[in-house]
């Protein structure tokens, strides 16, 4: 059963920084493209960032590149995301994912408020 557990939100004040992670167990972590995604409140779910199963090729939405990293530790069974440079509109909970399978974990909240 694919599991996912994220931590490391919080509330941080505009231009402040998180590093989120996601902690997975259930399937073969190491051979999967893994993904970032976020809702706010009233707002559709929205992709992130997405990094594949070696960790050398990533992808970011437009509104945080530049600012996000998304990393992985095959070896760890976990996904991170550095958040820089953080935003009001950076607010939401913060959920990370593994096509195909349909589970997703409880997610983090990222409060951004100064």
């Amino acid at each position: 059963q694919v599991q996912l557990v994220e931590s490391g939100g919080g509330l941080v004040q505009p231009g402040g920084s998180l590093r989120l992670s996601c902690a997975t167990s259930g399937f073969t972590f190491r051979s999967y493209t893994m993904n970032w995604y976020r809702q706010a409140p009233g707002k559709e779910r929205e992709s992130v960032a997405t990094i594949n199963p070696a960790g050398v090729t990533t992808n970011y939405a437009d509104f945080v590149k530049g600012r996000f990293t998304i990393s992985r530790d095959n070896a760890k069974n976990t996904v991170y995301l550095q958040m820089n440079d953080l935003k009001p509109e950076d607010t939401a909970v913060y959920y990370c994912k593994v096509q195909p399978f349909p589970s997703w974990g409880q997610g983090t909240q990222v409060t951004v408020s100064s």
